[in-house]
Protein backbone atom coordinates (compact mmCIF):
# COMPACT_ATOMS: atom_id res chain seq x y z
CA UNK A 1 0.00 0.00 0.00
CA UNK A 2 1.43 3.34 -1.03
CA UNK A 3 1.49 6.32 1.36
CA UNK A 4 2.22 8.85 -1.40
CA UNK A 5 -0.36 11.58 -1.83
CA UNK A 6 -2.40 11.43 -4.96
CA UNK A 7 -1.83 13.81 -7.89
CA UNK A 8 1.60 14.85 -6.64
CA UNK A 9 4.54 14.50 -8.98
CA UNK A 10 7.74 12.87 -7.82
CA UNK A 11 10.62 15.30 -7.39
CA UNK A 12 13.84 14.37 -9.16
CA UNK A 13 17.33 14.74 -7.79
CA UNK A 14 17.44 18.28 -9.14
CA UNK A 15 14.46 20.59 -9.35
CA UNK A 16 16.11 22.87 -11.92
CA UNK A 17 14.44 22.87 -15.33
CA UNK A 18 16.31 21.04 -18.07
CA UNK A 19 18.45 23.32 -20.16
CA UNK A 20 17.72 23.40 -23.88
CA UNK A 21 20.18 21.90 -26.29
CA UNK A 22 22.69 24.35 -27.66
CA UNK A 23 23.19 22.97 -31.14
CA UNK A 24 19.63 23.25 -32.50
CA UNK A 25 19.28 26.80 -31.19
CA UNK A 26 22.63 27.79 -32.64
CA UNK A 27 21.95 26.31 -36.06
CA UNK A 28 18.49 27.82 -36.23
CA UNK A 29 19.95 31.29 -35.74
CA UNK A 30 22.71 30.91 -38.37
CA UNK A 31 21.73 32.20 -41.83
CA UNK A 32 21.96 29.63 -44.58
CA UNK A 33 21.85 26.59 -42.26
CA UNK A 34 18.85 24.41 -41.51
CA UNK A 35 18.30 20.87 -40.19
CA UNK A 36 18.03 17.98 -42.60
CA UNK A 37 14.49 16.61 -43.04
CA UNK A 38 15.91 13.07 -42.71
CA UNK A 39 18.00 13.06 -39.55
CA UNK A 40 18.23 16.69 -38.40
CA UNK A 41 21.91 17.23 -39.15
CA UNK A 42 22.78 20.82 -40.21
CA UNK A 43 22.82 21.40 -43.96
CA UNK A 44 23.68 24.35 -46.17
CA UNK A 45 22.69 25.17 -49.74
CA UNK A 46 24.97 24.76 -52.74
CA UNK A 47 23.39 27.78 -54.42
CA UNK A 48 21.62 25.52 -56.94
CA UNK A 49 18.12 24.40 -55.96
CA UNK A 50 18.02 21.30 -58.15
CA UNK A 51 21.43 20.18 -56.90
CA UNK A 52 20.23 20.52 -53.31
CA UNK A 53 17.34 18.20 -54.14
CA UNK A 54 19.75 15.49 -55.33
CA UNK A 55 21.92 15.26 -52.24
CA UNK A 56 20.49 12.12 -50.61
CA UNK A 57 17.25 13.73 -49.51
CA UNK A 58 18.92 16.21 -47.14
CA UNK A 59 17.76 19.17 -49.28
CA UNK A 60 21.28 20.58 -49.20
CA UNK A 61 24.91 19.70 -48.57
CA UNK A 62 25.35 18.37 -45.06
CA UNK A 63 28.03 20.23 -43.10
CA UNK A 64 31.16 18.22 -42.51
CA UNK A 65 31.04 16.70 -46.01
CA UNK A 66 32.76 17.28 -49.35
CA UNK A 67 31.34 17.20 -52.87
CA UNK A 68 33.47 16.41 -55.94
CA UNK A 69 32.18 17.52 -59.35
CA UNK A 70 33.92 15.90 -62.31
CA UNK A 71 33.57 17.18 -65.86
CA UNK A 72 34.47 15.86 -69.27
CA UNK A 73 35.61 18.05 -72.14
CA UNK A 74 36.73 21.66 -72.19
CA UNK A 75 33.52 23.30 -70.90
CA UNK A 76 33.20 24.92 -67.49
CA UNK A 77 29.81 23.84 -66.16
CA UNK A 78 31.48 22.60 -62.97
CA UNK A 79 33.01 26.05 -62.54
CA UNK A 80 29.52 27.56 -62.68
CA UNK A 81 28.43 25.29 -59.83
CA UNK A 82 31.46 26.45 -57.82
CA UNK A 83 30.53 30.09 -58.39
CA UNK A 84 26.96 29.44 -57.29
CA UNK A 85 28.33 27.73 -54.17
CA UNK A 86 30.65 30.64 -53.40
CA UNK A 87 28.02 33.31 -54.13
CA UNK A 88 25.52 31.60 -51.84
CA UNK A 89 28.10 31.61 -49.06
CA UNK A 90 28.86 35.31 -49.53
CA UNK A 91 25.16 36.25 -49.50
CA UNK A 92 24.54 34.18 -46.37
CA UNK A 93 27.52 35.76 -44.57
CA UNK A 94 29.67 32.61 -44.55
CA UNK A 95 33.46 32.66 -44.80
CA UNK A 96 34.61 31.35 -48.18
CA UNK A 97 38.10 29.92 -48.73
CA UNK A 98 39.25 29.63 -52.37
CA UNK A 99 42.39 27.71 -53.31
CA UNK A 100 44.69 28.31 -56.25
CA UNK A 101 43.02 31.26 -58.00
CA UNK A 102 43.39 35.00 -57.53
CA UNK A 103 41.01 37.70 -56.46
CA UNK A 104 39.80 38.10 -60.05
CA UNK A 105 37.84 34.87 -59.56
CA UNK A 106 35.65 36.51 -56.91
CA UNK A 107 34.80 39.35 -59.29
CA UNK A 108 33.10 36.83 -61.58
CA UNK A 109 30.59 35.60 -59.00
CA UNK A 110 26.99 35.87 -60.28
CA UNK A 111 24.75 38.55 -58.83
CA UNK A 112 21.36 38.10 -57.25
CA UNK A 113 18.30 38.04 -59.48
CA UNK A 114 16.70 41.48 -59.24
CA UNK A 115 19.91 43.10 -58.01
CA UNK A 116 18.70 43.79 -54.49
CA UNK A 117 18.51 40.27 -53.13
CA UNK A 118 15.57 38.32 -51.77
CA UNK A 119 15.46 40.21 -48.47
CA UNK A 120 14.97 43.61 -50.03
CA UNK A 121 12.47 42.24 -52.49
CA UNK A 122 10.29 40.72 -49.78
CA UNK A 123 10.48 43.67 -47.42
CA UNK A 124 9.94 46.33 -50.07
CA UNK A 125 7.23 44.68 -52.13
CA UNK A 126 5.16 42.60 -49.78
CA UNK A 127 2.04 43.19 -51.83
CA UNK A 128 3.61 41.60 -54.87
CA UNK A 129 4.59 38.55 -52.86
CA UNK A 130 1.03 38.16 -51.57
CA UNK A 131 -0.35 38.41 -55.08
CA UNK A 132 2.13 35.80 -56.25
CA UNK A 133 1.05 33.40 -53.51
CA UNK A 134 -2.61 33.79 -54.42
CA UNK A 135 -2.05 32.42 -57.90
CA UNK A 136 -2.22 28.85 -56.58
CA UNK A 137 -4.40 27.16 -54.01
CA UNK A 138 -3.18 27.37 -50.45
CA UNK A 139 -3.01 23.62 -50.01
CA UNK A 140 -0.55 23.31 -52.93
CA UNK A 141 1.68 26.17 -51.84
CA UNK A 142 4.21 23.91 -50.13
CA UNK A 143 4.56 21.57 -53.11
CA UNK A 144 6.34 24.10 -55.31
CA UNK A 145 6.25 24.27 -59.09
CA UNK A 146 5.81 20.98 -60.91
CA UNK A 147 8.96 19.75 -62.57
CA UNK A 148 11.33 22.29 -61.01
CA UNK A 149 13.41 19.64 -59.28
CA UNK A 150 14.13 15.96 -59.52
CA UNK A 151 13.21 15.30 -55.91
CA UNK A 152 10.50 17.87 -55.56
CA UNK A 153 10.91 21.61 -55.23
CA UNK A 154 11.52 22.98 -51.77
CA UNK A 155 11.76 26.65 -52.63
CA UNK A 156 8.61 27.82 -50.89
CA UNK A 157 8.28 25.98 -47.55
CA UNK A 158 9.04 27.83 -44.37
CA UNK A 159 12.05 25.68 -43.34
CA UNK A 160 13.96 27.10 -46.34
CA UNK A 161 14.05 30.52 -44.78
CA UNK A 162 15.72 31.91 -41.71
CA UNK A 163 14.03 34.67 -39.70
CA UNK A 164 16.07 37.82 -39.19
CA UNK A 165 14.92 40.60 -36.86
CA UNK A 166 13.86 43.74 -38.67
CA UNK A 167 15.49 47.11 -38.21
CA UNK A 168 14.25 49.50 -35.50
CA UNK A 169 12.53 51.73 -38.05
CA UNK A 170 10.46 48.88 -39.42
CA UNK A 171 7.60 47.00 -37.83
CA UNK A 172 8.06 44.13 -35.39
CA UNK A 173 7.66 41.53 -38.11
CA UNK A 174 10.73 39.51 -39.03
CA UNK A 175 12.37 39.50 -42.45
CA UNK A 176 13.03 36.03 -43.88
CA UNK A 177 16.19 35.11 -45.79
CA UNK A 178 15.85 32.32 -48.38
CA UNK A 179 17.85 29.16 -47.83
CA UNK A 180 18.81 29.09 -51.53
CA UNK A 181 19.01 32.29 -53.56
CA UNK A 182 18.58 32.78 -57.30
CA UNK A 183 21.55 34.18 -59.22
CA UNK A 184 22.01 35.79 -62.61
CA UNK A 185 25.20 34.95 -64.50
CA UNK A 186 25.03 38.21 -66.47
CA UNK A 187 25.32 40.26 -63.26
CA UNK A 188 28.14 40.51 -60.77
CA UNK A 189 27.82 40.12 -57.03
CA UNK A 190 28.76 43.14 -54.95
CA UNK A 191 31.18 41.81 -52.36
CA UNK A 192 31.08 43.21 -48.81
CA UNK A 193 33.99 45.24 -47.51
CA UNK A 194 34.80 42.71 -44.79
CA UNK A 195 37.02 39.79 -45.70
CA UNK A 196 34.45 37.06 -46.34
CA UNK A 197 36.55 35.49 -49.13
CA UNK A 198 40.05 34.25 -48.36
CA UNK A 199 42.41 33.23 -51.16
CA UNK A 200 45.16 30.66 -50.69
CA UNK A 201 47.95 30.76 -53.26
CA UNK A 202 49.80 27.67 -54.41
CA UNK A 203 53.55 27.90 -54.83
CA UNK A 204 54.59 26.55 -58.25
CA UNK A 205 58.03 25.60 -56.94
CA UNK A 206 56.97 23.84 -53.74
CA UNK A 207 57.58 20.11 -53.59
CA UNK A 208 54.30 19.53 -51.76
CA UNK A 209 51.79 22.18 -52.95
CA UNK A 210 49.10 20.96 -50.55
CA UNK A 211 51.07 21.66 -47.37
CA UNK A 212 49.87 25.28 -47.10
CA UNK A 213 46.18 24.82 -47.95
CA UNK A 214 44.53 23.50 -44.80
CA UNK A 215 46.54 25.50 -42.25
CA UNK A 216 44.89 28.89 -43.05
CA UNK A 217 41.46 27.23 -42.98
CA UNK A 218 42.16 25.67 -39.59
CA UNK A 219 43.36 28.98 -38.14
CA UNK A 220 40.35 30.84 -39.57
CA UNK A 221 37.93 28.35 -38.00
CA UNK A 222 39.69 28.53 -34.64
CA UNK A 223 39.70 32.34 -34.58
CA UNK A 224 36.10 32.85 -35.78
CA UNK A 225 32.95 32.81 -33.61
CA UNK A 226 31.34 29.41 -33.03
CA UNK A 227 28.37 30.21 -35.27
CA UNK A 228 30.48 31.09 -38.35
CA UNK A 229 30.10 28.73 -41.30
CA UNK A 230 33.08 28.13 -43.59
CA UNK A 231 33.14 26.95 -47.21
CA UNK A 232 36.25 25.52 -48.87
CA UNK A 233 36.46 25.69 -52.68
CA UNK A 234 39.15 23.99 -54.79
CA UNK A 235 38.66 24.66 -58.53
CA UNK A 236 40.12 22.30 -61.16
CA UNK A 237 42.06 20.02 -58.83
CA UNK A 238 45.44 18.92 -60.28
CA UNK A 239 45.08 21.23 -63.28
CA UNK A 240 48.51 22.21 -64.68
CA UNK A 241 47.33 25.82 -64.87
CA UNK A 242 47.07 26.02 -61.06
CA UNK A 243 49.06 23.11 -59.61
CA UNK A 244 52.69 22.06 -60.21
CA UNK A 245 53.42 18.62 -61.68
CA UNK A 246 54.31 17.22 -58.25
CA UNK A 247 50.68 17.71 -57.11
CA UNK A 248 49.55 14.60 -58.98
CA UNK A 249 51.92 12.37 -57.03
CA UNK A 250 49.96 10.09 -54.66
CA UNK A 251 52.33 10.72 -51.75
CA UNK A 252 51.28 14.41 -51.80
CA UNK A 253 47.65 14.22 -52.89
CA UNK A 254 46.33 11.33 -50.81
CA UNK A 255 47.58 12.65 -47.43
CA UNK A 256 46.00 16.00 -48.26
CA UNK A 257 42.63 14.38 -48.98
CA UNK A 258 42.87 12.37 -45.76
CA UNK A 259 43.63 15.56 -43.82
CA UNK A 260 40.74 17.37 -45.50
CA UNK A 261 38.39 14.54 -44.60
CA UNK A 262 39.59 14.62 -40.98
CA UNK A 263 39.15 18.41 -40.82
CA UNK A 264 35.60 18.12 -42.14
CA UNK A 265 34.74 15.47 -39.57
CA UNK A 266 36.28 17.50 -36.76
CA UNK A 267 34.25 20.59 -37.70
CA UNK A 268 31.13 18.69 -38.73
CA UNK A 269 28.84 21.64 -37.99
CA UNK A 270 30.90 24.50 -39.42
CA UNK A 271 32.73 23.42 -42.59
CA UNK A 272 31.85 22.05 -46.03
CA UNK A 273 33.92 21.69 -49.20
CA UNK A 274 33.38 21.49 -52.95
CA UNK A 275 36.00 20.45 -55.50
CA UNK A 276 36.11 20.07 -59.27
CA UNK A 277 38.26 17.70 -61.32
CA UNK A 278 38.89 17.78 -65.11
CA UNK A 279 38.36 14.25 -66.39
CA UNK A 280 39.90 15.13 -69.76
CA UNK A 281 43.28 15.28 -67.97
CA UNK A 282 42.67 12.61 -65.34
CA UNK A 283 40.15 9.97 -66.54
CA UNK A 284 38.18 7.82 -64.12
CA UNK A 285 39.98 4.70 -65.30
CA UNK A 286 43.13 5.71 -63.41
CA UNK A 287 43.74 4.54 -59.88
CA UNK A 288 44.50 8.07 -58.64
CA UNK A 289 41.05 9.35 -59.58
CA UNK A 290 39.44 6.33 -57.93
CA UNK A 291 41.24 7.19 -54.70
CA UNK A 292 40.08 10.81 -54.99
CA UNK A 293 36.48 9.65 -55.39
CA UNK A 294 36.83 7.28 -52.45
CA UNK A 295 38.05 10.05 -50.14
CA UNK A 296 35.28 12.48 -51.13
CA UNK A 297 31.81 12.12 -49.65
CA UNK A 298 29.85 12.89 -52.83
CA UNK A 299 30.88 12.45 -56.47
CA UNK A 300 28.98 13.80 -59.49
CA UNK A 301 30.05 13.66 -63.14
CA UNK A 302 29.04 16.16 -65.82
CA UNK A 303 29.16 14.88 -69.41
CA UNK A 304 28.34 17.77 -71.79
CA UNK A 305 26.85 17.01 -75.19
CA UNK A 306 28.86 17.68 -78.36
CA UNK A 307 28.60 21.16 -79.81
CA UNK A 308 26.68 19.84 -82.81
CA UNK A 309 23.61 19.32 -80.65
CA UNK A 310 23.50 23.02 -79.73
CA UNK A 311 22.23 24.00 -83.19
CA UNK A 312 19.25 21.66 -83.06
CA UNK A 313 15.76 22.99 -82.21
CA UNK A 314 14.25 22.44 -78.75
CA UNK A 315 13.22 18.88 -78.06
CA UNK A 316 9.76 19.38 -76.62
CA UNK A 317 7.34 22.11 -75.71
CA UNK A 318 5.63 22.48 -72.39
CA UNK A 319 1.95 21.60 -72.56
CA UNK A 320 -0.53 24.38 -72.10
CA UNK A 321 1.92 27.26 -72.39
CA UNK A 322 3.34 26.79 -75.87
CA UNK A 323 6.75 27.74 -74.50
CA UNK A 324 9.77 25.72 -75.55
CA UNK A 325 11.54 23.88 -72.76
CA UNK A 326 15.23 24.31 -72.16
CA UNK A 327 17.46 21.99 -74.15
CA UNK A 328 19.63 19.69 -72.02
CA UNK A 329 23.28 20.53 -72.45
CA UNK A 330 24.68 17.34 -70.97
CA UNK A 331 24.13 14.30 -68.79
CA UNK A 332 24.71 14.12 -65.05
CA UNK A 333 25.86 10.89 -63.42
CA UNK A 334 25.71 10.24 -59.69
CA UNK A 335 28.59 8.06 -58.54
CA UNK A 336 28.26 8.66 -54.80
CA UNK A 337 26.09 10.75 -52.50
CA UNK A 338 27.11 12.12 -49.09
CA UNK A 339 25.54 10.75 -45.91
CA UNK A 340 23.44 7.84 -47.14
CA UNK A 341 21.61 6.71 -44.02
CA UNK A 342 19.44 3.73 -43.28
CA UNK A 343 16.42 6.05 -43.54
CA UNK A 344 16.85 6.08 -47.31
CA UNK A 345 16.69 9.01 -49.64
CA UNK A 346 18.30 10.36 -52.73
CA UNK A 347 19.54 7.85 -55.22
CA UNK A 348 18.28 9.74 -58.23
CA UNK A 349 15.43 7.22 -58.60
CA UNK A 350 17.34 5.35 -61.32
CA UNK A 351 16.41 7.98 -63.90
CA UNK A 352 18.82 9.42 -66.42
CA UNK A 353 19.55 12.99 -65.37
CA UNK A 354 20.36 15.90 -67.65
CA UNK A 355 21.49 19.42 -66.86
CA UNK A 356 21.14 22.78 -68.57
CA UNK A 357 22.63 26.16 -67.74
CA UNK A 358 21.03 29.42 -68.71
CA UNK A 359 21.32 32.99 -67.59
CA UNK A 360 19.48 32.59 -64.30
CA UNK A 361 19.78 29.01 -63.13
CA UNK A 362 21.45 25.63 -63.34
CA UNK A 363 18.72 23.03 -63.84
CA UNK A 364 19.00 19.28 -63.23
CA UNK A 365 16.03 17.18 -64.30
CA UNK A 366 15.22 13.68 -65.63
CA UNK A 367 16.16 13.13 -69.25
CA UNK A 368 13.88 11.47 -71.78
CA UNK A 369 14.02 11.26 -75.55
CA UNK A 370 11.33 13.21 -77.43
CA UNK A 371 8.72 11.46 -79.56
CA UNK A 372 9.67 10.72 -83.14
CA UNK A 373 8.59 13.56 -85.41
CA UNK A 374 8.61 14.02 -89.16
CA UNK A 375 7.27 10.59 -90.12
CA UNK A 376 4.12 11.94 -91.75
CA UNK A 377 3.35 8.80 -93.77
CA UNK A 378 3.20 6.64 -90.66
CA UNK A 379 1.05 9.18 -88.90
CA UNK A 380 -1.32 9.40 -91.92
CA UNK A 381 -1.57 5.61 -92.18
CA UNK A 382 -2.31 5.35 -88.50
CA UNK A 383 -5.10 7.89 -88.85
CA UNK A 384 -6.63 6.02 -91.82
CA UNK A 385 -6.38 2.69 -90.04
CA UNK A 386 -9.00 3.62 -87.50
CA UNK A 387 -7.24 5.77 -84.95
CA UNK A 388 -9.34 6.37 -81.87
CA UNK A 389 -10.54 9.96 -81.70
CA UNK A 390 -11.82 12.10 -78.88
CA UNK A 391 -15.43 11.28 -79.71
CA UNK A 392 -14.82 7.55 -79.23
CA UNK A 393 -13.56 7.98 -75.70
CA UNK A 394 -16.20 7.99 -72.99
CA UNK A 395 -15.58 8.60 -69.35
Amino acid sequence: MSFRKRNVGLAGPSSAPPSPKDSPVTHASVPGVRPSPLDGRPTTSTGTQTLDDLLAGHAGLALGNSLLVEENGTTDFAGALLRYYAAEGVVQGHTVHVVGVGEQWSKELPGLVGGGGAVGKESGSGVGVDQEKMKIAWRYERLGEFGTGTAGSRATPAPNRNPVPSSPGQSDSTVTIPFCHSFDLTKRLSLPTSGTINFTAISPTAENPFASILQPVTLAIASSPPNTIHRLIIPTLLSPALFPPSASHPRHLLPFLHSLRALLRHHSTRLSAMLTLPLSLYPRSTGLVRWIEHLCDGVLELAPFPHSIDVEPPLTTSSGSGKAEEKPQGMLKIHKLPVLTEKGGGGGGGDDLAFSLNRKRFVIKPFSLPPVEGDQEAQRGEAEGGKVGKGDIEF
